[in-house]
């Protein structure tokens, strides 16, 4: 019988026919109980033969002296007769030990019990007539004995107990309604029917019994079926100790994870035997401490992980357990599982050591920096000491990935990552944050020299050449350093105030490192606040446009104007051009100022006269955007100006990215007509290759070089002479920035240039006065 069917005897109420033996129900099994009722029936088949032996012997001695020998002999052969078949047969069933027992063997001790019935209805039925009231009363005490007796003995079997107390109850009743005794007949039937009633309820309790201890054995079985199953086939095992912390019934599987017989385990401690070769030197792991502590707690825990030395190899074990407990309340010990799991901890580390470290180089990665920053901050302050970070920016590391491709820029970055682990020590830790930023914790940075030391060597470490994939590639690198808790107080503070150190090692050209200052953090946010204003300053209409005249070096002629931006902000008043413009091309503005400035210059241009020329300055963001083209046809196209008034002046920079497409935007340009100047031509990288692929109209001589020129520098000299003579034997014009006096315009006079711009012929002119100025020349010329 399953545990469900167990179960469901427990719960249902058992059916009275059922419990009789009369019907035998489909939706359960009664082979167990009926077996369970008869072995009830042979265990006090002894119990009835005494009584019903003595019962006989007492009911001889009552009436011998009225009837003959024989009758008493005769029926007291036949009583011990049956009784000892009966008892025979019980006790040959009762070593049977049968497990189930079907309806018909029910009848046996029905059969039985109607033989003794009848047997012992001989003696009312035969003896009422004669006996005497000392006799009759002797009999009625007997029968009730005997009927008590058998009610009780024979409750296990329900229906041969009713049987038996059925047959002779009647015998009685019948004899007493001879007798016509109205009330003894009434007191023996109610006596019969209680005992009836009585025998019927024992006999459910029986039954119910039964059922319970069915349903706790059919569970026993049920888990001892899953613990050997388990234990054969379950990646878990079981183990178990005393009180004393001893190993007791040592599971094969569990002497399997330990590889050792489960003799040799039994009787041992746990915690030596998990210990391992740690046993005899006490240097127990943290895992193994706090699960003797556990152990100490008599308490149930789950998820214990330890390691374990398992045949000289560490493996990870996973322990629970609860505590054994007597009936008492003492402690036995405790009971529970473990599994191995060394591969879900390898798996787990290694996912922990993707989450922590950079996979293209290896080293720490912007998590791990951060939590390990926030460490040494932390000690620092415990210790009333002081840590640092370095932040790392590679120098032209962009120019190597936009020429030679990201796969040599990335093995550029595993060799400055190799070079970089090599010169730190145990006090410092470097990682990458990403990109071509690297970072340097540094434990104690209680001595300043060495931080500088250290950031000199990262300098002139990570500057020297590299040779990747038969290329020779020149970078070099600038460092921002900050110190807690001087500089910021946490982790994130303290990386903020490195960036605005590197942000002005950049600005500064880099090659160089620069410690934070309280001043950088008020620049920034200058600068954060500039860059908010500027985002609405042309909805708010606080641009506007200014213009510098362009002549001719020959006469003073009007050429045309350079289109100049300017920013008046409303609380900040005018703000220098070389204040918003890196913010506007940091911030990406840079494309729709850029946009406003060349359709509002080409519609003033519109208004001047036909020779007179516009020329424009474009970011190097506007040229790398191929929609840059229709951005202009538009503006022309919108204001009317001629494309050979216009033109537009771009500097070196332009030409630093490869692969942008700035280059075929420029070709487009010219297609169309449009003029380009080359501007600070000499104050940047000066290759003459942008000259070769690029039809320059002008080339743009800086202000620099005529303010030495005019103090009679040589280099500036031969600079000026040499970018001259290079302009015209390419055709090319040559304007010179800066002129403010005449000493200054009759010497760029002399050493050629074309066109002159600056103060001495105009400062930067506001639209009106550009307008007339420009019409003006217009008159003059024409007088």
């Amino acid at each position: 019988m399953t545990s469900k069917a167990a179960s469901h005897f427990a719960n249902t109420r058992i059916d009275a026919r059922a419990l009789l033996g009369l019907s035998d129900p489909s939706d359960r099994d009664w082979g167990q109980i009926r077996a369970a009722q008869i072995d009830a029936a042979n265990n006090s088949a002894l119990l009835r033969f005494a009584v019903n032996v003595v019962a006989a012997s007492l009911l001889a001695l009552l009436f011998t002296p009225t009837l003959p020998g024989w009758v008493v002999g005769g029926w007291m052969a036949a009583m011990l007769g049956a009784q000892l078949v009966i008892v025979l047969k019980r006790i040959a069933r009762r070593r049977e030990h049968a497990r189930n027992a079907s309806p018909a063997e029910i009848r046996g001790p029905v059969i039985e019990a109607v033989v003794l019935a009848l047997i012992w209805s001989i003696p009312p039925l035969g003896l009422a007539s004669i006996a005497t009231p000392e006799q009759m009363l002797g009999l009625w005490v007997i029968l009730s004995t005997i009927m008590t007796a058998s009610a009780i003995a024979f409750a296990g079997v329900p229906l041969a107990t009713v049987c038996f107390l059925g047959v002779l109850g009647l015998s009685i009743c019948v004899t007493l309604g001879f007798s016509e005794q109205p009330v003894l007949l009434v007191a023996a039937v109610t006596f019969i029917g209680a005992l009836i009633y009585g025998c019927l309820l024992r006999g459910h309790s029986l039954a119910t019994m039964c059922v319970d201890e069915i349903a706790i054995e059919e569970r026993d079985e049920t888990v001892s079926l899953l613990l050997r199953e388990f234990e054969d086939h379950g990646a878990d095992w079981l183990w178990e100790i005393d009180s004393a912390r001893r190993v007791v019934h040592a599971s094969p599987r569990f002497a399997h994870a330990l590889q050792l017989a489960a003799s040799d385990i039994n009787g041992k401690p746990i915690l030596q035997l998990l210990a391992g070769d740690t046993w005899e030197a006490g240097n127990f792991s943290a895992g193994l401490r706090a699960f003797a502590e556990k152990l100490k707690s008599r308490e149930a825990f789950r998820d214990i992980l330890l390691p374990v030395k398992v045949a000289g190899e560490e493996r990870w074990w996973e322990l629970s357990a609860s505590p054994r407990i007597d009936e008492r309340g003492n402690f036995l010990g405790l009971r529970g599982v473990g599994s191995d799991v060394t591969e879900a901890r390898q798996s787990a580390d290694k996912i922990n050591r993707m989450a922590r470290f950079d996979t293209l180089t290896g080293l720490p990665n912007r998590l791990m920096i951060h939590e390990t920053l926030a460490r040494a901050m932390s000690e620092a302050d415990k210790w009333g000491s002081r840590s640092a970070f370095f932040m790392i920016d590679l120098d032209r590391f962009k120019a190597v990935n936009d020429t030679l491709g990201h796969p040599v820029g990335d093995r550029l970055l595993s060799r400055v990552s190799e070079r970089l682990a090599q010169i730190m020590s145990e006090n410092e830790l470097c990682g990458r944050l990403g990109g071509d930023e690297f970072a340097v914790v540094v434990r104690d940075a209680s001595d300043s020299t060495r931080l500088e030391m250290l950031a000199h060597r990262i300098i002139e470490t990570l500057s020297r050449p590299y040779e990747v994939d038969q290329h020779t590639l020149y970078i070099g690198a600038s460092v921002g350093v900050a110190v807690a808790p001087r500089d910021g107080r946490t982790a994130e503070t303290l990386i903020r105030s490195a960036d605005l150190a590197l942000y002005r090692s950049k600005d500064a050209g880099g090659g160089v490192f620069h410690a934070y200052e309280p001043q950088l953090h008020v620049q920034a946010e200058e600068r954060r606040m500039l860059e908010i204003s500027l985002r609405q300053a042309l909805k708010r209409g606080e641009m506007h446009l200014a213009y510098q005249p362009i002549v001719s070096a020959e006469d003073g002629s009007l050429e045309g104007f350079e289109t100049l931006l300017r920013w008046s902000h409303p609380e900040m008043g005018p703000i220098s051009p070389v204040k918003f413009i890196p913010v506007a091309e940091d911030a990406r503005l840079i494309a729709p100022i850029g946009e406003w400035v060349l359709r509002t210059a080409c519609e003033e241009a519109a208004k001047w006269p036909s020779h007179t020329r516009v020329s424009v300055n474009v970011s190097p963001e506007q040229l790398h955007d191929p929609n840059f083209v229709k951005t202009v046809v538009s503006a022309m196209a919108n204001s009317g100006l001629p494309a050979h008034r216009l033109e537009l002046e771009v500097t070196e920079s332009v030409f630093l990215r490869e692969g942008t497409g700035a280059v075929q935007v420029l070709e487009q340009i010219l297609d169309l007509g449009v003029r380009l100047a080359l501007d600070d031509f000499g104050t940047g990288y000066s290759s003459l290759g942008y000259l070769s692929r690029t039809r320059f109209s002008t080339i743009k001589v800086d202000r620099s070089f005529v303010q030495g020129a005019s103090k009679k520098v040589p280099e500036c000299l031969a600079i000026i002479r040499a970018v001259v003579a290079l302009a015209g034997s390419l055709g090319m014009a040559t304007t010179a920035e800066g002129v403010e006096d005449e000493a200054e315009y009759e010497m760029i006079r002399s050493l050629g240039c074309t066109k002159v711009q600056g103060y001495y012929f105009g400062r930067p002119l506001p639209t009106e006065e550009a307008r007339a100025l420009a019409c003006r020349d217009r008159g003059r010329e024409a007088a």
